[in-house]
């Protein structure tokens, strides 16, 4: 049997989640097994728990869970409604949908503010549906921050002040998954009632730890929601010592998150890594714009004002596969790119850019996007990376 060659040096990971670990929280993950009881453990989580909450910027209450982003999608559901209860999902792309299916599954009543993958929500649209609601039959607007099948931001403000404008009582839930920790977002001042996360996007963590912020007003909304629950159950949570967890507490994680909350909010601060993946995401951008030349692939997002500066998606041109270009640059030059998920499958390929990454890491995946588009005779203005380069290099 003929064994397959791996190419030589690091894999470069630029898959829009999970992202690349810093060796710092590597390390301080690796930490022997301790007491989830014991006192300075305690302390830690404690810490932890704390300094998430300036990254989601509330001051309301938290709940850690073991599991990925679609436990927490599962743990605000069940805990905040009734069976039959109705709610009303903003269609981003595939996560929306795929929370959308959760909740029917979950025996909820789902309906859908429906919109072009490629172009995004109208908020009148959502602000309308409201108004019809005059019975307040929705409990719900649940959205998706930054949709990363698309790479497209939702303005959650936006979305608010169309339930405000709607005097809808409705809670709004919002999916921070793949942008916490790395676009701005801020709970309180945004009027979110749940924020949805997890540990391997912009945390930088491995997968593996979710969580959901709530606010008072989703609090006793849970106190009335009759949905089965029991490892999720908050009321439960709430009497444990960590107000969280119903079992083992896995310690390694709060070693690791310790790490990633010092790197983010002592070492480089929010408002600069808030920056950086806005520079690093016009630097992707600026190169795909200049490949859309000579009928080559282009953005799939067509609104500029939605651009996610956490991950692009990539359309190819007709009659070429983005799975083609995707194995390339895996099999050939070891970078992992974002494939197309559900009816994008093949149409497009992602660039994840958050999480730990710099310049040099963007323009060496890049280089070799470019270079896979050659080699599978893809249609293209060459000089995509001379214009990342051109840019970032006025950035100072």
């Amino acid at each position: 049997m003929t064994m397959k060659k791996k190419p030589r040096g690091r894999l470069f990971f630029a898959n829009p989640g999970p992202t690349n670990i810093p060796d710092s929280i590597l390390h301080a993950q690796a930490h022997f097994t301790v007491d989830f009881m014991d006192a300075d453990f305690i302390e830690l989580y404690n810490h932890c728990f704390d300094g998430l909450k300036k990254v989601i910027k509330t001051n309301q209450h938290l709940f850690f869970y073991a599991g990925s982003g679609h436990a927490a999608w599962e743990a605000s559901l069940v805990n905040l409604f009734s069976p039959k209860d109705r709610i009303l999902i903003v269609e981003t792309g595939h996560f929306s949908d795929k929370w959308g299916e959760m909740a029917t599954a979950l025996g909820l009543d789902v309906v859908t503010v429906a919109a072009e993958w490629n172009k995004g929500i109208d908020y009148a649209a959502v602000q309308a549906a409201l108004v019809a609601d005059s019975g307040h039959a929705i409990k719900a607007v649940c959205c998706v921050h930054n949709e990363t099948s698309t790479g497209m931001v939702l303005d959650i403000p936006r979305v608010r002040a169309a339930m405000d404008g709607a005097k809808h009582p409705a809670l709004l839930l919002a999916d921070t998954i793949s942008s916490l920790g790395s676009l701005d977002f801020r709970m309180d001042e945004w009027g979110v009632d749940c924020a949805v996360g997890g540990s391997q996007k912009g945390l930088m963590l491995p997968t593996g730890l979710s969580f959901t912020a709530i606010s008072d007003k989703a609090l006793k909304a849970h106190q009335v929601s009759t949905c089965p629950k029991h490892y999720f159950n908050w009321t439960v949570m709430l009497a444990r010592p960590h107000k969280s967890f119903l079992g083992t507490v896995p310690t390694s994680f709060f070693f690791g998150l310790k790490e990633s909350l010092r790197l983010l909010l002592e070492e480089e601060g929010m408002a600069n890594v808030v920056s950086r993946h806005a520079r690093l995401g016009e630097a992707v951008r600026r190169a795909v714009q200049h490949w859309s030349g000579n009928q080559g692939p282009r953005l799939f997002c067509t609104d500029p004002t939605r651009y996610s500066d956490s991950v692009t998606a990539v359309k190819m041109p007709e009659g070429f596969n983005a799975e083609d270009v995707r194995k390339t640059a895996l099999s050939r030059f070891n970078v992992s790119l974002g494939g197309g998920l559900s009816k994008l499958s093949g149409q497009v390929f992602r660039i994840g850019h958050m999480g730990d990454l710099n310049e040099p890491m963007i323009l060496g995946t890049l280089s070799v996007v470019e270079m896979a588009l050659k080699i599978n005779g893809v249609p293209h203005a060459s000089g995509g990376v001379d214009a990342a380069i051109s840019y970032l290099a006025e950035q100072g």
